[in-house]
């Protein structure tokens, strides 16, 4: 995968927000990472939640409410963020962040400095069906962001090892597959993630922009 182009500047779009990154995407339009906005995206972000296809991402069953509770807890926290991607105004996928020491994904590999760990949800194909090449256009716009934008070395990725299109996704954007760990369960007042095995892999900054 080429990452042709990419910007350092904010930009100001969708209800005001400044985008930490935008992105023109050959053949596809403009994508722009904006700060997820727990209310104001809570509605857009249950609905591809709920879906059927997004059981893996662990929000099936919960409410437009406690949906935005979650995503207001992670913005209290300064190693866990949330995007959501806007092409041409309309989203298109949510992004997720964080700091792997932070997380419990640290237990089951080694720590590199400079990698940063994600966790990633496209927007459904829609009325018209499969986009070919959409994927790979908003992948290549989170991934300039997390490697170029943030100054990272290597992104990490914990995909449930039962999601192979998850698997298969990362593998066509260049990750290198890693070993199958099992995440431990979480149990804390504000945070419960129960015990998960994960299909771990890797993609390096130089295998995306050759430096």
């Amino acid at each position: 995968m080429t990452v042709e182009s990419y910007e350092y500047e904010s930009y100001e779009s969708y209800g005001g927000r400044v985008a930490v990154h935008e992105q023109v995407v050959d053949g596809f339009g403009t994508v722009r990472i904006l700060p997820l906005d727990a209310k104001a995206d809570a509605e857009v972000v249950h609905g591809w939640v709920s879906e059927a296809r997004a059981g893996f991402w662990g929000m099936n069953g919960l409410t437009k409410e406690q949906v935005r509770e979650i995503y207001e807890h992670l913005d209290t926290l300064d190693t866990h963020h949330a995007y959501l991607a806007v092409r041409d105004g309309e989203p298109v996928g949510l992004l997720q962040t964080y700091e792997p020491e932070a997380d419990r994904v640290s237990e089951c590999y080694e720590v590199e400095p400079g990698d940063i760990g994600v966790h990633v949800l496209l927007a459904p194909a829609g009325e018209g069906g499969a986009r070919p090449g959409w994927s790979s256009s908003v992948f290549a716009a989170f991934t300039s962001y997390v490697l170029v934008g943030l100054d990272r070395r290597r992104v990490v990725v914990d995909p449930d090892e039962r999601n192979e299109k998850a698997i298969a996704r990362f593998a066509r954007q260049g990750f290198e597959c890693g070993p199958v760990v099992v995440l431990p369960e979480i149990d804390l007042p504000d945070v419960y993630l129960p015990e998960k095995r994960a299909r771990l892999a890797f993609l390096r900054r130089e295998t995306v922009i050759g430096r």
